[in-house]
């Protein structure tokens, strides 16, 4: 019997996790529990012994006598609750311990049910949480289906541990690229920042230490399958993969593709960039409700401002006694130092003013800031203008289109009239 109970103790251990002391101290608990429901509760010093070469245990008195094992039926039931409250609470531990060096990594299970706006996933040995802030905007999920996500936090809670899932983090796409591209995983090609809008575009940087390695090709697989196997583990969001570089402006160009840059000028004290397109690359780069922008600026960690060329040639116009705090002294000497226009300002920074007579960095930097502000006004108005002229354009075509279509109707039933006739 006793030898019976090593090897359940060893099934157990091998099976759950749960380390042999820990059981034998829950059993030795459990006799001391039972002992005292037998004795009496006033009883404090009762003492066990375990063999673990025989498998045998000892309860002894306070006296120092040996207590017989025959507790009785509700001593043994005492006992048999204390143990297995015992294995719970450790197995408990072991599951959390173990999802606690998980964190930040990607966790797979099944949709099991859906509770106060959250999912419960079962991951096997524990259950997983996805709140609904961090599903995609386009996915829907229902019972059984299987999922993957980002083990964002393990907490400690009475009921067991709370493993937090997260499909919308950034870190879920850089995890999936890790499984899916051996370069990566082999530290060849190293993801240097990703940003996400889930459920519609991500950016990735990547970065290859071997130069005989295309870190894009890498990532883009052949025939695009390694993408295409992490675009439909995301539900089709798009993908962009960016070529990281030490070079800033070359960084910055890859990162606001497919869009065309015609210039960039690198302000480094305020990290801001201020790029340059085309007139019919300007959309591109913004992208649908600046996204594109957005996305690159989240990559790069720098602020992008865009403008066209012809919005630039626009600003260039606009004089610097617009600006607020330029007095015609200040004036006199901006010009002096050639800042004849806003344009001209903008594309200062706080170094080169400084170098203006009269000017310090305090005023250097009023003056910087209202002219950022000033342009951005300028840039809403010129914009705004031009989608009018669009939009009116646009109302042009279609009357034109109605007024064609209206002609052709009345030519087509003036032939009909004729064949009637």
């Amino acid at each position: 019997m006793n030898q019976e109970l090593l090897t359940i103790l060893d099934s157990i251990e091998r099976d759950k996790g749960i380390k042999k002391e820990i059981l034998i101290k829950a059993i030795e608990s459990a006799l001391i529990s039972a002992a005292r429901k037998k004795l009496g509760k006033h009883i404090i010093d009762i003492k066990v012994e375990f063999d673990q070469s025989t498998g045998d245990f000892k309860v002894f008195t306070p006296e120092g006598g040996e207590f017989s094992c025959d507790f009785g039926r509700i001593s043994a039931q005492t006992a048999k609750q204390v143990i297995i409250q015992k294995i719970r609470e450790a197995e408990r531990d072991v599951v959390f311990e173990e999802y606690k060096g998980k964190v930040h990594d990607i966790a797979s299970g099944s949709v099991h049910r859906f509770e106060k706006g959250m999912i419960i996933i079962d991951l096997g040995r524990a259950e997983g949480v996805l709140p609904r802030r961090e599903i995609p905007h386009n996915e829907e999920y229902r019972q059984g289906d299987r999922i993957k996500a980002l083990i964002m936090e393990v907490k400690k809670t009475p009921k067991g541990p709370e493993i937090l899932l997260s499909r919308n983090n950034a870190g879920l796409v850089k995890r999936l690229y890790e499984l899916e591209v051996p370069e990566i995983y082999e530290g060849i090609v190293e993801i240097k920042s990703v940003s996400r809008e889930a459920g519609d575009r991500s950016k990735i940087a990547v970065y290859s230490k071997d130069d005989k390695v295309d870190p894009v090709g890498a990532c883009v697989g052949m025939r695009g399958q390694r993408v295409k196997n992490i675009v439909r583990e995301l539900g089709g969001e798009k993908i962009d993969i960016i070529r990281w570089s030490i070079d800033t402006g070359e960084f910055i160009s890859s990162a606001l593709s497919p869009a065309e840059i015609s210039s960039i000028k690198i302000h480094e004290s305020e990290k801001r960039a201020e790029v340059i397109v085309a007139d019919d690359q300007l959309s591109l780069a913004i992208g649908k409700r600046g996204q594109n922008v957005r996305l690159a600026a989240k990559l790069t960690g720098w602020n992008i401002d865009i403008r066209s060329k012809s919005e630039m040639d626009k600003l260039s116009k606009v004089p610097i006694d617009e600006i607020e705090g330029v007095g015609p002294k200040m004036k006199k000497a901006l010009i002096k130092a050639h800042f004849k226009t806003v344009g001209d300002i903008s594309k200062s920074d706080i170094k080169g003013m400084t170098k203006v007579e009269g000017i310090g960095k305090k005023t250097a930097e009023k003056i910087l800031a209202s002219a950022k502000e000033l342009l951005e006004k300028r840039v809403h108005e010129v914009r705004q203008e031009g989608s009018r002229e669009k939009r009116k354009a646009r109302e042009e075509e279609k009357q034109q289109q109605e007024e064609k279509e209206k002609q052709q109707q009345e030519e087509k039933e003036k032939e009909q009239k004729k064949d009637n006739s």
